[in-house]
């Protein structure tokens, strides 16, 4: 069905249904392999292992407020050319949502208990932000979207010297987030000014702090 003909109803059931997937602790089938899949396992002290456990679960995390970041989006937009953008870009993050997933149970970690609150709120941002305009929606994705590449740059900076297949998938992820920005303003996004991701980078601070250690 496209996404014209769906009811309320039909389209409250796809979010749940949408949502479940998202936070069941087993993330759909990725259309790409995990870089990490053909990487040796680099040897790591059990201190290493959490440590890298914990920044791949604050990723994992961040996969999950896209997820609920870009369906919010996709179910309010005004243009059906900028929903069906926004359903295909959390296409797209599905596969680091597994990938995320799977070097997280490599590491003996587990996700983060916070995960269901972090959907929720990034589903109403999304979706508010959709609401207002589709200009604002693109806009915000490509502000969060540099605020992800932040992140995860500061990770393979942090990440254990042996660890070279968490270094994998996050090498892979901040190539792709990238072109999600770019993406996002070049179909006419709103560019954010200073002071406003300014205040994204404190919001998504405490995410990944509390993240890491649920």
């Amino acid at each position: 069905m496209s996404r014209q003909r769906l009811s309320a109803i039909d389209h409250f059931l796809v979010q749940a249904d949408q949502a479940l997937r998202t936070l069941a602790g087993s993330a759909p089938q990725p259309q790409r392999v995990s870089p990490a899949r053909k990487v040796p396992e680099g040897e790591l002290s059990e201190q290493e292992k959490r440590h890298a456990a914990g920044l791949m679960r604050v990723n994992h995390s961040g996969e999950v407020c896209a997820q609920a970041l870009y369906q919010g989006q996709a179910l309010t937009a005004k243009l059906p050319e900028v929903g069906q953008q926004m359903a295909e870009a959390a296409a797209e993050e599905i596969d680091h949502l597994a990938w995320c997933e799977e070097r997280i149970n490599e590491l003996d970690g587990k996700p983060s208990l916070l995960n269901p609150l972090w959907y929720a709120a990034s589903f109403g941002i999304g979706a508010t932000a959709g609401l207002i305009s589709d200009k604002l929606s693109l806009g915000f994705v490509a502000a969060t979207e540099d605020q992800v590449c932040n992140h995860l740059q500061e990770h393979l900076d942090r990440l254990p010297a042996n660890d070279s297949k968490s270094r994998a998938v996050v090498e892979q992820m901040l190539v792709d987030e990238k072109h999600h920005a770019e993406s996002a303003l070049d179909a006419g996004g709103y560019p954010f000014p200073s002071p406003v991701k300014k205040l994204m980078t404190v919001v998504s601070s405490a995410m990944t702090a509390s993240s890491y250690r649920l």
